[in-house]
């Protein structure tokens, strides 16, 4: 099958209860979760599986979580034969999807995203920063009204799709461009329970510490093509993934660019591979006439699986004709 592409969550597909039956029904998704725990020194199968909830939540636990369940996922599907033409992931799911191009190994990978997690945390103090999504507005007019909030302090940080841009940044600014995107006719404008201001300036003492442990992290080339978010551009180099992922800390998550470069280059068929399906909703509201799947339990599991077969039937029919 041509043009299938593996897009990997970010943080917010989160739940207690992810990838427990995945891992209760492969060794090799099992396996996953073992090796995380291992990597990391404590329980994070624990905290997939049972929660707590609050305890899930925190940034440091969050990232660490979703990326070893959407590394399950793929391995399952790997197993059963599903392979991608080409990968990308939400903000922190471009670390899942570099796992899956073979270009950075799985426990490394879950370290960096712990201490990633820690860094955001840290780089600005609890109340000082803050996150909306506004929905129902063009984002040249979210741009905007971010540039007319307060001199640089508010800034589009998710390009998510025509309908939906989140921003980030100073928590008054932000307050006040949510105001004034209401009062512009956004259809919903609303803060975010987020912990930090991610993809902003404000992130930028993460972004330095971040930079010191990716430049001693090992990278390989990529078996699989990737789409950055900094970019919306193709890349299969180990230096330019590393760049991307020092870049995409303090820049925008360029997602509505990068799902119509993908389909540029020929992708019909897209699985969301991990925790929720926040992804495949954005992608209704990018292009409809695109195939959109999930793999994060067995029975998503088994509709992928079978959604594939007959997707692969149309593609051999229509080739034959």
């Amino acid at each position: 099958m041509s043009g299938v592409v593996f897009l990997f969550p970010g943080q917010g597909s989160q739940y207690a209860g992810m990838g427990r039956e995945l891992a209760d029904s492969f060794p090799v998704a099992r396996r996953v979760f073992e090796e995380a725990d291992r990597a990391l020194g404590f329980s994070i199968s624990q905290l997939c599986f049972s929660g707590p909830d609050e305890a899930l939540k925190l940034t440091e636990n969050t990232q660490p979580a979703i990326l070893t369940v959407s590394v399950a996922a793929y391995h399952v599907l790997e197993q059963n034969g599903v392979r991608p033409d080409y990968v990308a992931g939400h903000s922190l799911g471009e670390y899942s999807a570099l796992v899956a191009a073979g270009a950075l190994k799985f426990a490394d990978a879950v370290r960096l995203v712990r201490k990633r997690g820690q860094y955001m945390q840290e780089a600005v103090p609890r109340g000082e920063g803050a996150m909306a999504a506004i929905l129902g507005m063009r984002p040249g007019q979210v741009a905007e009204i971010c540039r007319k909030a307060t001199d640089g302090k508010v800034m589009p940080a998710n390009l998510n799709s025509p309908e939906q841009t989140v921003i980030s940044g100073d928590a008054a600014a932000v307050k006040s461009a949510v105001e004034n995107a209401s009062a512009a006719g956004a259809k919903r404008a609303v803060m975010l329970p987020v912990s930090a201001p991610f993809h902003s300036e404000l992130m930028r003492p993460a972004q330095e510490r971040l930079k010191e442990d990716l430049g001693a992290t090992e990278l390989s080339s990529l078996r699989i093509p990737l789409v950055t978010n900094v970019d919306a551009g193709t890349i299969t180099s180990a230096a330019e993934a590393r760049e991307a992922l020092i870049r995409q800390v303090t820049l925008p998550v360029r997602w509505e660019e990068s799902i119509r470069e993908l389909i540029e280059q020929g992708a019909t068929t897209f699985v969301e591979v991990g925790p929720g399906r926040v992804l495949s909703g954005l992608l209704r509201q990018i292009d409809r006439s695109v195939h959109s799947l999930n793999v994060e339990d067995m029975k998503s599991l088994q509709v992928a699986l079978d959604r594939l077969v007959q997707i692969r039937g149309q593609e051999a029919e229509a080739g034959a004709s």
